[in-house]
């Protein structure tokens, strides 16, 4: 799974790097090297110019910045609470579980990080521990994670409020190869940017054709390193979060 990531790059160079056409983002986000479940992400997508919810199917679109709640809110839950057990969605699953399969179909999106963070149990002192540990491109570029999204109305406030429509959006996650699964079985599914423009495209429905973007995931161009347990805490925020440490000086 993924649970925590870092998202520190400023909106500007997110608006270049994306090469994005309308900036939505009313209030940029400040660095964050410890983007943890609810917290407000950046989210790259794909929308018809004045979309409403269901807009998109008309195909198209421009590519958009905006400012998105980590856990999927699906349009039928009764409150948005939900969203705190949907963070992420499995690939092999994420087109037919209810949850997920309406956004796979429109709604996809690429969540920008400067890296995430998994957790590998290692014995220390006679008893078991979990060592974190920061994955990366090795040039240090973003990452693109794979994304869904999705809309919730809420229906105690009017249509021309403000919080009336609730954008939220999970991580696809897949099977990690050999040299990151001795950290973690699982990690972000990463969308090569010659594939971004089909992965955005919310007419592109072909299940078939969607899967294929999906593809096996490689630690090519990645690299990890066991950094500080600090970051188990979410009141921990800082760039000291992805420096290396010693596992000898593990704190």
């Amino acid at each position: 799974m993924c649970g925590r990531y870092a998202s520190a790059r400023k909106r500007i160079e997110l608006l270049e790097e994306f090469r994005i056409e309308r900036d939505r983002v009313t209030e940029p986000l400040d660095p964050d090297y410890n983007v943890a479940p609810t917290k407000p992400v950046y989210a790259v997508l794909s929308r018809a110019p004045g979309a409403a919810a269901n807009a998109e199917k008309a195909g198209g679109g421009a590519r958009e910045l905006r400012v998105v709640r980590w856990g999927l809110v699906p349009s039928w839950a009764k409150d948005p609470s939900i969203g705190g057990r949907l963070i992420n969605a499995r690939a092999e699953t994420v087109d037919s579980k209810p949850a997920f399969r309406k956004a796979f179909a429109r709604r996809r999106c690429l969540l920008p990080a400067d890296g995430y963070y998994e957790w590998q149990p290692v014995e220390a002192g006679g008893r078991t521990v979990k060592q974190p540990y920061f994955i990366c491109r090795r040039d240090g570029g973003p990452l693109a994670m794979a994304g869904i999204y999705e809309l919730w109305r809420d229906r105690a406030l009017p249509d021309d409020h403000e919080r009336a429509w609730l954008w939220t959006a999970a991580i696809i996650t897949t099977n990690a190869p050999d040299e990151l699964g001795r950290i973690h079985d699982r990690m972000p599914m990463i969308i090569d940017e010659n594939s971004w423009p089909d992965w955005l495209d919310p007419a592109s429905d072909d299940p078939a054709d969607l899967r294929a973007l999906l593809a096996p995931a490689t630690a090519g161009g990645l690299d990890w390193r066991p950094v500080s347990t600090e970051v188990n805490s979410v009141r921990h925020n800082g760039p000291e979060l992805i420096e290396p440490i010693e596992l000898a000086d593990r704190r």
